[in-house]
């Protein structure tokens, strides 16, 4: 016996839609992005001038950490 499955995403597996999609996910990894710096750069601030020094880095570098 043969079956025929049918069912598929709306809009070729798209979740809003196109243009809209691609807004949709450019917004959540900008989100991402900021929160994964943030991350980092809370974590670097509370590593003494020592273990900064140690990875090429001082407290001024800090600040200009990004994603």
């Amino acid at each position: 016996m043969a079956a025929y499955g049918n069912t598929r995403p709306l809009d070729g597996g798209h979740l809003f839609g196109g243009r809209m999609n691609q807004i949709a996910f450019g917004l959540f990894g900008k989100i991402i992005a900021w929160n994964d710096a943030r991350v980092t750069r809370k974590i670097l601030s509370q590593l003494t001038d020592r273990e900064l020094d140690d990875i090429g880095l001082n407290r001024g570098d800090i600040e200009h950490i990004t994603a």
